[in-house]
């Protein structure tokens, strides 16, 4: 798709831009159109082709203008404006955590810094301490952000964001599934498994024309490079993302044990085969044999059950004591893909989301939900538009209006997302709070000013029944806050206020360790998709991935409640 093509390109404008030091709401502009383009679930040129641009939500006369130029020409104007003059590994920069656009362009304006390169030389030579405003904490911070972006961009050990690679995922199995001699194809590996990142891809596919699937396969136009091409087994690097995607053909009577083997982990399985082993018994990626007779291999649960053990969810395969627990029987039971029943994060045009509130419930009906919670950012956050009070009353009389239209169908609850303030304090007087639905408490600001501090004290307020992502890590490289989080999960415990599970896949925050920590202290839970835009509420399956991989089971996620629950839920801590 053309979409991850645009997505780059308006991302590296707005890096160029901010390099420049332009307006930062332009720059913010040009970065919220990159995440509508890279979140959107349809082929972006399509549309256009289609003469549907101009209703893509987010998408102004001027971006579509844009969008028709590089499509026509391969090239764009504004793009080429906004790199001139910007050398390349100048906007590579911007990825290293800890060194912001101004400290970037005052190393390059006084000492030509062009690259890491570069920039390790002017700190080994102690000229970039020098400049204004580089104390030797900042150096250091630096330095640090260096050494985390270096480890991973490591050549052939580069590992992307699982959010990044599912509409790939979607695209290939679409695709070779369409074909009417493929009677089967399905991903496995760490992406099966719902690791928050994934290091390449693997497909396996049920076909009697091996050659003919691998030849469309290494065809495909998403191809940059072939690496292999055989009968059975083909190898690409894909060229947006360029992450390596291998595909194998197999025959019906070995896809399970094949699937079972190349979805992994690694120690789930070498715990497997030990097993397999003492029971006289041998598992390979061909089946599972008992001397030389095949006692099964075409489907996964019969692989299990050969060996004398319950079926286990990809999600738990790291033998963290999934395997002990499934030869007694007593897996625990997690939460399924289907069990939620509204998502309470998200962002409406009245902030900074590009879709209206009807739009909004539209998709939420279309995805079953019973519920959804409309979660603007608050006053003090103007770089989202954020809601002064005027706003927000009158966003909840139009949410009180849609409730009407949408009655028997959707519920929409009225929320917010607010501010956490220096001080500790909330960015909305608890009058108006008390006037919620619910109450998400984040920061956003302060990232290392007395964040502990200021989450009990936010988690101290009635109001609040739920901390948005926690630990405020970035997957594309921010560590997050600096923050005691068992101290912030002891007090959300002591009063019953949910942590959020936030589903954007730069976020999942919590993690799957912190995630299992706050679950085996009892604390209540939610999976939020924190969505700008209609194409990140599809995100919600990335964060039950997370509880899935945390062992977590539906109880003790409250947007699986009903409606009547879930309410009784959110203001227990009242």
């Amino acid at each position: 798709m053309k979409n991850f093509e645009l997505a780059k390109i308006f991302s590296k404008i707005a890096d160029a831009l901010e390099i420049k030091g332009e307006n930062q709401f332009k720059v913010l502009a040009y970065r919220k159109v990159a995440r509508i383009l890279k979140d959107f679930p349809e082929d972006i040129e399509e549309i256009y082709r289609s003469g549907n641009l101009n209703d893509v939500p987010g998408i102004g006369e001027g971006i579509a203008k844009k969008i028709k130029e590089y499509i026509e020409t391969g090239k764009m104007k504004k793009y080429e404006e906004a790199m001139a003059n910007i050398p390349e590994g100048l906007v590579e920069l911007l990825n290293i955590q800890n060194l912001g656009p101004k400290t970037i362009k005052l190393a390059y304006e006084k000492l030509g810094v062009k690259n890491i390169s570069d920039l390790e030389k002017v700190i080994k030579d102690g000229s970039l301490s020098k400049l204004p405003n580089m104390g030797e904490k900042k150096i250091e911070n630096i330095k640090k952000g260096i050494e985390l972006y270096k480890s991973e961009n490591v050549e052939g050990e580069k590992r992307y964001p699982i959010g990044l690679v599912e509409p790939i995922v979607e695209e290939i199995v679409n695709r070779i599934g369409s074909l009417n001699y493929v009677v089967r194809v399905l991903p496995a590996g760490s992406y099966r498994r719902m690791k928050e990142t994934v290091g390449d891809l693997d497909f396996l596919v049920i076909s009697k024309e091996g050659k003919k699937v691998i030849d469309f396969f290494t065809g495909s136009s998403f191809v940059e490079r072939i690496l292999a091409s055989g009968d059975t087994k083909g190898s690409i690097i894909e060229k947006n993302l360029r992450i390596q995607i291998d595909m194998r053909v197999l025959s019906e009577e070995s896809f399970g044990s094949a699937l079972q083997y190349f979805t992994g982990s690694k120690a789930h399985n070498i715990k497997i085969r030990s097993i397999a082993k003492e029971k006289g018994l041998k598992v390979s990626e061909y089946g599972v044999y008992k001397g030389e007779k095949k006692i099964a291999g075409e489907d996964e649960k019969t692989v299990y059950k050969s060996i004398g053990m319950e079926w286990i969810p990809p999600e738990m395969r790291e033998d963290r004591g999934e395997v002990e627990l499934a030869l007694k029987g007593i897996l625990p039971q997690i939460i399924s893909y289907k069990d939620i029943k509204g998502d309470l994060h998200i962002h409406s045009k009245y902030s900074d989301g590009a879709n209206s509130i009807d739009e909004i419930a539209k998709k939420a009906i279309e995805m079953g939900y019973d519920y959804i919670g409309i979660a603007d950012h608050s006053q003090t956050a103007k770089y989202a538009h954020g809601l002064e009070i005027e706003r927000l009353l009158k966003r909840n009389e139009e949410i009180d209006e849609l409730n009407k239209k949408y009655r028997g169908k959707l519920v929409i609850l009225k929320g917010t997302e607010v501010d956490i303030l220096q001080d500790g304090s909330l960015d909305y007087p608890d009058e108006i709070l008390k006037k919620l639905d619910f109450v998400i408490a984040a920061i956003h600001q302060g990232f290392k000013k007395n964040v502990t501090e200021r989450m009990l004290s936010a988690l101290d307020n009635p109001s609040v029944d739920i901390i948005a992502h926690p630990t405020g890590r970035l997957i594309s490289g921010r560590e997050g806050y600096e923050v005691n989080l068992e101290k912030v999960m002891e007090f959300a415990k002591d009063k019953n206020v949910a942590l959020e599970i936030n589903a954007y896949y730069d976020r999942l925050d919590l993690n799957e360790t912190n995630a299992s920590l706050a679950n085996s202290m009892g604390i209540p839970l939610i999976i939020n998709t924190d969505a700008h835009n209609l194409g990140m509420m599809r995100y919600m399956r990335l964060g039950i991935g997370i509880a899935r991989r945390a062992w977590i089971s539906p109880e003790n996620i409250i947007n699986t409640y009903d409606l009547v629950n879930l309410k009784r839920k959110l203001r227990s801590n009242g």
